[in-house]
């Protein structure tokens, strides 16, 4: 549960602003969307190395399409 410390003479907009900033930062949307199917550990570890391999060509400069 998040909870959003606001003073009485703070508008609503900013304590909106600050409740969605720390829902973003808590992840809650991304654990949702991650939980919805479940995807075998062989899955993930390959898509991680995956995209690890691709980071590091762009990095390098040497990614062929």
């Amino acid at each position: 549960m998040l909870i959003i410390d606001s003073k009485d003479c703070e508008n609503i907009d900013k304590a909106l602003k600050k409740y969605k900033k720390k829902f973003e930062k808590s992840r809650t949307l991304l654990q949702l969307r991650q939980r919805q199917a479940f995807v075998k550990p062989s899955v993930r570890r390959r898509t991680e190395v995956l995209k690890a391999v691709y980071r590091q060509q762009l990095a390098e400069g040497r990614f062929d399409d």
